[in-house]
């Protein structure tokens, strides 16, 4: 296995790589703006369109940006940053380079000007090379946290294209519609699809029909940044069909409300997640008509890690004591590699954590929802009652199996990426633990280090299953299969790399607290042809999410191109899959 290499989605992937100017195409030099005006223009910019991925401290999605105006010509980023994808094709050595290192290439920004780049290159012209906090232990880094492979099974699982949605995005650019979760209503058993731009399409005669616009209805919707910013997720309550409860997160800009969790007034601000319950005038209605009431508001300090996922358990029935009880993830919202590391992983703070509450109930602080008093920490003084587990960078997905076991699929920071079996009060170690690994959440946070021979005595919760960036930059979880069409996929729990579609699983039998599940890849056909996600959405960048539907059966959703492939049919390698499966 190579050493870890970062992902790079975002601004300016050059940092990392060289700082020489060699083939780097100019059209003249660039006088970088100094004046106060142009640089908060800068700055206003590159809080929307860059710093999703990219800080000044420490490398994230993107590589930390200090320093960069020293390390390149402004002329050189200016093009960059317009169009990089042309700028590869021009034959510009060090965008060759770039491209050949990472296989990515980073979005064009086509509503920028050559005005608002030159106010980002000035804003990135104010920050300096940092100076990290070294540790004594750098010299136990490891260069390579997992040794071995992911090998590849003999699984092949012929797909079928499910629905195509709708395009939202401008002038084309990708990804075409920002699909991030697809689920159903359980009682009439209707699928629904999610585009984070701002609406919730349900499925009719396998066609997206917008259901919900959250875009019109909420004034203050924030769409615009990329990543996980926009219609964060939704819920559907268990009871829809008789008291047509629906719930919703989504984004807004700073200072839209006053936040029900905050913290200090000298930390920024990019952006409020939402939490909104919806009561629909009639359950059976084929668009959503009704009336919305906010159950509370968090600030995030990046408009990263936010709110992406709420949830009930699907398994529970009117009697049980989880039955109605909403389960939220809250990640860090970036707050650590901003160099905010006491915001998570503090039992009286929101973010990093996995919530239970009850919608109905009353006793929160702002006397909106309840806090379930089977909660872990519902009792005790100076903790959040609402937490059900923390300790999580991105809790991006929160699953159960049939036997009743939660898992979270946590999204990692640079090196581990990991799925996580959840008891309730139990710490997953972010930002102190990356996976399996230590982290130091004030030095570099590119490097893990070996666990301590008395590592015990944290009583971290550590991942069931895990890989490292060698193999995949950012976990897209995860469902066990529930169907009946594929038998070949029973008892198997699938899970993905969001950017590069890579498809791994593991077997439910192995998922054991204190023990690792052998990670395996498969691979997908269609029509008869074995092909890879990148192949059918013709991106390098997939950005892959699943889904699963009334019946147990599984979906792919391609984000870069809007389109939903079903699980239809299994074979080993090999054998060619037999064509597609009416249904």
């Amino acid at each position: 296995m190579k050493k870890r290499v970062l992902f790079i989605f975002g601004l300016i992937l050059l940092v990392s790589f060289n700082s020489c100017n060699r083939g780097s195409s100019s059209t003249g030099d660039i006088t970088i703006a100094t004046d106060t005006a142009t640089i908060a223009r800068g700055a206003a910019s590159f809080s929307q369109y860059c710093g999703g991925c990219h800080n000044f401290r420490q490398d994230g999605i993107g590589p930390e940006l200090g320093g960069i105006t020293t390390l390149t010509s402004p002329a050189w980023l200016l093009h960059f940053i317009k169009d990089p994808k042309k700028v590869i094709e021009s034959g510009d050595e060090r965008a060759k380079d770039l491209y050949a290192t990472y296989k990515v290439t980073m979005p064009s920004f086509p509503s920028l000007n050559d005005s608002d780049i030159t106010g980002i290159i000035a804003y990135l012209n104010t920050h300096r090379l940092p100076g990290h906090h070294k540790s004594k232990a750098d010299s136990n880094a490891l260069s390579n946290p997992i040794p071995d492979s992911i090998k590849l099974s003999n699984l092949v699982v012929g797909v079928e294209l499910a629905t195509q949605i709708p395009a939202s995005s401008d002038s084309g650019r990708l990804p075409l519609a920002r699909i991030t979760k697809f689920d159903f209503e359980p009682q009439t058993g209707n699928s629904f699809i999610l585009d984070l731009r701002g609406k919730l399409y349900r499925m009719e005669n396998n066609k997206p029909v917008v259901y919900m616009d959250i875009a019109k209805l909420e004034p203050n919707f924030l769409g615009e940044y990329r990543l996980a910013t926009g219609f964060g997720s939704f819920a559907f309550h268990p009871g829809f069909a008789k008291n047509g409860l629906l719930y919703t997160t989504h984004s807004e800009k700073p200072g839209s409300a006053k936040a029900d969790f905050g913290y200090a007034d000298s930390i920024p601000v990019a952006i409020q997640y939402v939490l909104t319950e919806w009561k629909t005038d009639s359950p059976t209605a084929a668009t959503f008509s009704g009336k919305g009431r906010e159950l509370f508001r968090v600030n995030m300090v990046t408009g990263i890690h936010g709110t992406q996922e709420i949830t009930f358990n699907p398994l529970s029935k009117p009697g049980d004591k989880d039955y109605g009880l909403l389960y939220i993830g809250v990640g860090d919202g970036g707050s650590v590699e901003e160099g905010y590391p006491f915001i998570p992983h503090n039992k009286d703070h929101v973010w990093g954590t996995v919530l239970r509450i009850d919608p109905g109930g009353h006793n929160s602080a702002n006397g909106k929802y309840g806090i379930p008093p089977g909660n872990p920490f519902a009792n005790t003084p100076n903790t959040l009652g609402e937490i059900y587990a923390y300790g999580f960078r991105n809790p991006h997905r929160i699953t159960w199996s049939k036997s009743g076991q939660m898992l979270v699929c946590n999204i990692g920071q640079a090196n581990i990426e990991s799925v996580n079996l959840i008891e309730p009060g139990h710490d997953y170690g972010w930002p102190l633990r990356e996976g399996n690994f230590v982290l130091d959440p004030i030095g570099d946070m590119t490097k893990v280090f070996p666990l301590p021979g008395n590592d015990s005595i944290n009583h971290f919760n550590y991942p069931v299953a895990e890989f490292d960036h060698d193999e995949g930059k950012a976990i897209s979880g995860g469902l066990e299969y529930w169907g009946t069409a594929i038998p070949q996929l029973k008892g198997k729990f699938l899970f993905g790399d969001i950017p590069s579609g890579r498809l791994f699983y593991i077997d439910m039998a192995d998922i054991k607290q204190g023990k690792q599940a052998i990670i395996k890849e498969w691979k997908i056909s269609i029509n008869g042809v074995n092909k890879t996600l990148k192949d059918l959405c013709g991106s390098d960048r997939v950005d892959l999410h699943f889904g699963r539907d009334a019946h147990g059966e599984l979906y792919l959703l391609t984000k870069a191109d809007g389109r939903v492939y079903k699980l239809m049919h299994a074979g080993p390698t090999g054998i060619a899959a037999r064509g597609p499966v009416k249904r």
